[in-house]
């Protein structure tokens, strides 16, 4: 406010978020806070805020009743709700609601999310994200992560809305989450190793998924060392799945799902080495090489005959499952 945000909800207030975090991310200070006040609403139009930073930085959002919005029209290009680019030693803390006014962008596949990029030992604590119009929370590049008490919202219909969208980064905590979303709660990507899900609940959605890996024009992949545990599930197309395009290059490898409860589920377990969501995708030599996936205690209801499906290939065949 000490930079003219109005916090009415109607009037764009990126210059004021922008003024302040500049100031914040310049200081010197051992502890620095940026302040988001309760009892206001806050419109944020593709506000981004770079690092690096002098000093470690939290970012307070003070009270449950305070919105950050989107804009409620479409923007000129497609573009990030909220970035933090290069920023180490972050803390984004706090029991706000980002309200994303998605459904206007279903139709339009724009990213309208909150995205963290080349971050470092970065807390992602008690927020909720809502109605956002793309994937919600993107992880890039990022080292040393915790999410913890974050909530996800958007209408098991709305198209793309991946809940935890990770990719390229390591030594990712994911604990106490709760997740409805339209696509994957969580979805691990390439160049992704040690990763910890536990305590979260999926539903609707397309459950928790490593991959789509392998895709026309990316190169060698690797995921590795991945935990799903004390997990539950709601009415999802799919519990657990690792899926991989056709003729992909790399390796997927060292996974533990274990201590999974499972309620109407169609696909509890899913490994499916000829993904295409649009089916009838051509065929194609090679693939992404699956070793070492282990499931353990995955208990609960299916809402189709067949549970579980163990789909491979026969030019790299899947190992040890």
């Amino acid at each position: 406010m000490d930079f003219y945000a109005a916090g009415d909800g109607a009037t764009s207030d990126a210059e004021a978020f922008e003024e302040t975090w500049k100031v914040a991310c310049s200081s010197h200070n051992s502890e620095v806070i940026m302040y988001i006040p309760a009892g206001k609403t806050f419109l944020l139009n593709q506000t981004r805020f770079d690092g690096p930073c002098k000093s470690p930085i939290t970012v307070q959002v003070d009270c449950k009743r305070i919105d950050v919005v989107a804009p409620n029209s479409l923007y000129s290009k497609p573009s990030d709700l909220l970035t933090f680019y290069g920023v180490d030693n972050l803390t984004v803390n706090g029991s706000s609601q980002t309200d994303g006014r998605g459904a206007q962008w279903w139709d339009c596949y724009n990213k309208k999310s909150l995205s963290l990029a080349h971050c470092n030992n970065l807390w992602v604590i008690n927020i909720r994200l809502k109605d956002i119009g793309d994937k919600n929370l993107i992880l890039y590049e990022c080292m040393q992560v915790q999410v913890h008490n974050v909530s996800i919202a958007a209408l098991g219909d709305s198209p793309n809305t991946d809940g935890i969208n990770i990719g390229s980064s390591n030594h990712v905590n994911i604990s106490s989450c709760s997740m409805h979303t339209g696509d994957d709660c969580v979805s691990i990507l390439s160049g992704t190793t040690d990763v910890n899900v536990t305590n979260t609940t999926c539903g609707p959605g397309h459950g928790i998924s490593v991959g789509s890996l392998g895709g026309v024009g990316d190169g060698p992949t690797l995921v590795e060392r991945i935990t799903v545990s004390n997990c539950s599930f709601f009415n999802t197309t799919t519990g657990v799945r690792i899926k991989l395009w056709q003729g992909g290059q790399g390796k997927a490898t060292g996974f533990l799902f274990t201590k999974l409860r499972m309620t109407a589920i169609r696909l509890l377990i899913d490994i499916d080495q000829f993904y295409c969501p649009q089916g009838n995708g051509p065929p194609r030599d090679g693939g992404v090489a699956i070793t070492d996936p282990l499931f353990v205690d995955i208990q609960g209801t299916s809402s189709e005959r067949e549970t579980i499906k163990i789909m491979c290939s026969k030019s790299v065949p899947c190992h040890d499952i």
